[in-house]
């Protein structure tokens, strides 16, 4: 191997991109053995799966959110801000877009960074499959800035149902799609409600509350076993969710939801949460092959099936797994592979031979906010599933979430910042309500 220092640029800062870059920071940017480059368009990160948390308030990302620059610093790689524009193979770089403040000023020019190795970790977004009225009318949860604007508009409804308490009529919420984000935003929502009253919104109660979650499909958490799937269904409807299940919506207007049967769900806020797909200008970038959602397609070494040297993990990858079937867009999934890609980018680089993903399912947990987790945990000890419930649940739930910080900071750090979690139980509201 020539002296050469390898240029690795990683693109989108999510579960996988974040703890890609951290490792190849200890491993080879401390030692100077390579330049490990970080692109993301947003200034921190955030666990995706807490997104629903920050939408109704009982998550403050200021405390949880993590700067991308203050990590870089500490873990040995650098961190560019701007959205990838496009990737030229034969020059091997990547095109940023110009940043640009609120007011139009331009911050940073277009640039291109040049690369030796690539990986691609830029997630996903909501796909509203072209649902007239949708992009005008709902509410994506893919990013913090989302989430704060449902929490804004969630807390004017609720503030605007207690002054005219008993005027007017519900506080009506529709929620498209029954997967673990729309599963989890429902049952949030309740706990939000609560909290709210005890804050002294008046006559704010569940009663006040009328969330609809709606599933095209046979029923919610498809991706869950049978037996999980009607626990959650039935957790919800007894906090008063209005469960709809083989209900496919057709268009948005300002003031609901049309469905396929004819029906009209009326709501005062709408959230779309069905399906996801990379991002549009993923399509076929750089010559890459793509599949119909954008996704990169990916050999069982994660590389890209044209181009050794472009790596794609995470939710904007398609993995085919050996048993039929691909790898589903979770957070583990990304955590996992994040993993092999390290592994992997190492080998490459001493020219030793790579190692294939398999993708492992260490089952999966829904939290229904503080009232109940369901989920099912592949044990290792026993055959199949274990069906895990309540308290237990939500603690691999949490633990899932440790995982992801351990990997980013190092067991010592998180330690810490558990206890400041627990310190600020006690001292912060429950809610933000701001």
């Amino acid at each position: 191997m020539s002296m050469t220092v390898k240029r690795i640029v990683i693109v989108g800062g999510g579960a996988g991109g974040l703890e890609l870059a951290t490792q190849l920071g200890k491993k080879l940017g401390r030692s100077k053995k390579a330049k490990i480059t970080l692109v993301d368009r947003n200034h921190s990160h955030l666990w995706k799966p807490l997104l629903h948390e920050v939408a109704t308030g009982s998550l403050d990302e200021g405390v949880d959110a993590l700067s991308y620059l203050a990590h870089a610093r500490h873990h040995h790689f650098q961190f560019q801000m701007g959205s990838v524009m496009d990737i030229d193979r034969e020059a091997k770089t990547v095109a940023l877009a110009a940043l640009h403040d609120e007011k139009g000023e331009l911050l940073v020019p277009e640039r291109r960074i040049p690369y030796d190795t690539l990986v691609m970790a830029l997630g996903s977004t909501s796909n509203d499959f072209n649902t007239p009225g949708v992009r005008e009318n709902c509410i994506f949860l893919d990013n913090p800035s989302q989430a704060r604007r449902f929490h804004q508009e969630m807390l004017n409804l609720f503030l605007k149902y207690s002054v005219n308490f008993g005027a007017s009529g519900k506080v009506n919420i529709a929620i498209v799609g029954g997967g673990a984000t729309g599963v989890e935003l429902s049952a949030e929502l309740y706990n939000a409600v609560q909290q709210l009253h005890s804050y002294g919104f008046k006559g704010l109660t569940g009663e006040a509350l009328n969330v609809t979650l709606v599933e095209a499909g046979e029923r919610i958490l498809p991706a869950l076993p049978p037996r999980i799937s009607s626990a959650a269904a039935s957790e919800l409807t007894k906090l008063g969710v209005n469960v709809r299940t083989q209900t496919m919506v057709t268009s948005a207007t300002p003031d609901g939801l049309h469905t396929k049967d004819g029906d009209f769900i009326q709501a005062d806020l709408m959230v779309w949460a069905a399906g996801i797909k990379a991002p549009d200008f993923m399509k076929e970038i750089g010559g890459l092959e793509t599949n119909r959602i954008n996704q990169l397609v990916v050999e069982p070494t994660l590389q890209t099936t044209r181009d050794p040297d472009i790596y794609a993990i995470g939710d904007c990858a398609s993995c085919a797994r050996t048993e039929g079937g691909f790898v589903p867009p979770r957070a583990q999934a990304a955590h996992q592979m994040a993993s092999c890609a390290l592994k992997n980018i190492l080998a490459q680089m001493k020219g030793k031979p790579l190692h294939d993903y398999v993708y492992k399912d260490h089952g999966s947990l829904v939290s229904l906010s503080k009232f109940s987790t369901v989920g099912s945990l592949m044990g290792n000890l026993m055959r199949g599933s274990m069906m895990v419930e309540g308290r237990m649940a939500r603690m691999v739930y949490i633990s899932l979430y440790r995982m992801h910080q351990i990997a980013l900071h190092g067991y010592f750090k998180t330690g810490l910042m558990m206890l400041v979690g627990s310190i600020n139980r006690v001292i912060r509201p429950r809610l933000k309500l701001h």
